[in-house]
């Protein structure tokens, strides 16, 4: 394929990969690299990374891109950044890493965001900020960080996210976009400024952060060694971009009234986008911003596809491989497997709360489990119950959603699981709603690209994604499984509040 004149490089800092992903200007992929690192746990709760990992391979996948695009660097229109939320990096005066990345699946700081949520105000600070208290949150971290190392907590100079620290070491600046800035508790999104009550709890100024600015933002001026590493020219822009979260819904061209973007990758939400700051009053759904006339309104859930990587590792090791085929893909041979059973996996209910869970309970302390176990059930069923686990804890989001903003009209499928055509049927059936899958499941590559010719004048609306986006799939509710999961979910949805005490009580056992 020959190279176009002109295009458009896309960059994901993902929980589990760094990916960059060449377009054209129409949205077409020209080239697509990525990179996968590791999430480390060195003590129970923790989930964290190697900053200059995810650096390196941020430099490594752009370079990659651009020459399997085969593309004159300099025609390069700019280069524009998603990234995974709420993470935190304590660096010193030279912006050396004084600890790993926390990341968002960190529980370390699980008892501070209780005493936020039941005595410092918590509620109060939501409405302001949007972001749910919760251990996911860097305003939690930082409390607990504060508590439990202060030593080098006041060594610290600044406390900073992952797309923060390369966007220092590819400029030498401290800038966060508005987006990640609204996913970090810590920022008022009436004002657009850091919260100053939130700042207080959390035990630092905002000279200890970055400086806040719009997600089109423009760089220029690479740092000599960082373009030496990318091949890319100096003076090549880079727009600052925004969270992963709210680019996805762009990327899937779910921007418009009663749209709804489902995504499932290593975790998982349900989003829609309105056109101010809107908040739950009971605290269930967060708020970030996408533009200042566009903010997404949603639910994370901490187990989207790590459920099925659970459940992949949990059989690889069978002498059966859980029936697949030596050569054969794992994921498609585990959706095989479950596609052998009926909706509904025969009574079989999973409830996927392996890495405790954000939206819906919001309890860092939730577990998993099945529920229903017979004599009858085999890996098939287990598999099944897995998939449809995940999908009725979104279902649960999307009601949450719909009190907010109103009804979901549509479903716009994003993230790794579009690929699957069986998990969106699964969502269509559950959902009682048809479901779109896009032709390129790089949802969030894509609206970084998109956001990026809107910061550089190339589009005049973020409506312009219409024409960018082609649905390749429509999945239909099968009326047989819509009533079969309408009986079951109730029985799934009462199962966390009947076992909260539980919760709590094999949660501390494993601290």
């Amino acid at each position: 394929m020959q190279a176009p004149d002109q295009s458009i490089l896309a960059v994901d800092i993902g929980t589990t990969s760094a990916k960059a992903v060449l377009f054209g200007l129409n949205g077409s992929i020209i080239a697509r690299h990525s990179i996968e690192y590791p999430l480390q746990s060195p003590e129970p709760l923790a989930a964290e990374q190697d900053p200059e990992l995810i650096y390196n391979a941020v430099l490594v996948s752009i370079r990659n891109a651009v020459r399997a695009g085969g593309v004159d660097a300099t025609r390069i229109l700019c280069v524009a950044f998603s990234a995974a939320m709420h993470s935190l990096i304590a660096v010193d005066h030279d912006g050396r890493p004084l600890t790993q990345c926390i990341t968002w699946a960190d529980n370390r700081s699980a008892p501070w965001a209780q005493r936020i949520r039941h005595e410092l105000n918590g509620h109060a600070i939501y409405q302001r900020t949007g972001t749910p208290i919760h251990a996911m949150s860097p305003l939690s971290k930082l409390a607990w960080l504060r508590e439990t190392r202060p030593a080098l907590f006041a060594q610290a100079a600044r406390f900073i996210s992952i797309k923060e620290y390369v966007f220092h070491r590819l400029f030498g600046r401290y800038v966060v976009d508005h987006s990640m800035a609204c996913a970090t508790g810590l920022f008022n999104l009436e004002q657009l400024a850091w919260d100053e009550e939130a700042l207080q709890i959390a035990g630092i100024d905002a000279g200890r952060l970055s400086a806040p600015v719009a997600t089109t933002a423009v760089l220029r001026g690479l740092d000599p060694q960082a373009a030496l590493a990318t091949g890319l020219d100096r003076q090549t822009a880079f727009v600052i971009g925004a969270s992963d979260g709210v680019l996805a819904n762009l990327g899937a061209n779910a921007i418009d009234a009663g749209a709804v973007a489902v995504t499932i990758g290593t975790s998982g939400a349900v989003r829609s986008v309105v056109d101010r700051p809107l908040t739950d009053p009971e605290g269930r759904t967060f708020c970030y911003a996408l533009t200042e006339h566009h903010w997404v309104v949603g639910g994370p859930v901490n187990n989207g596809g790590i459920v099925l990587r659970w459940i992949r590792d949990l059989f690889a090791g069978d002498a059966a491989r859980c029936d697949i085929d030596s050569g054969s893909d794992s994921y498609d041979a585990l959706t095989r497997l479950a596609g052998s059973v009926e909706a509904g996996s025969e009574g079989l209910i999973f409830n996927p709360y392996l890495t405790g869970e954000r939206a819906p309970l919001w309890n860092s302390s939730a577990r998993g489990s099945f529920f229903g176990l017979a004599m009858h059930h085999r890996k098939p069923h287990m598999v099944r119950a897995a998939l449809e686990g995940v999908v009725y804890n979104l279902y649960s989001v999307l009601q949450t959603l719909e009190s907010v903003t109103g009804t979901a009209a549509k479903i716009h499928a994003t993230g790794g699981f579009s690929r699957s055509a069986l998990w969106r049927q699964i969502v269509a059936d559950v959902f009682n709603r048809d479901v779109y899958a896009p032709e390129s499941p790089e949802g969030s590559c894509l609206g970084a690209a998109v956001l990026g010719l809107y910061a550089l004048g190339h589009i005049e609306t973020l409506g312009a994604v219409a024409g960018m986006v082609r649905m390749t799939a429509r999945h239909r509710p099968i009326p047989a499984n819509v009533a079969t999961y309408a009986r079951l979910f109730p029985i799934f949805s009462t199962l966390p509040g009947k076992l909260q005490h539980e919760y709590e009580a094999i949660a501390r056992l494993q601290r």
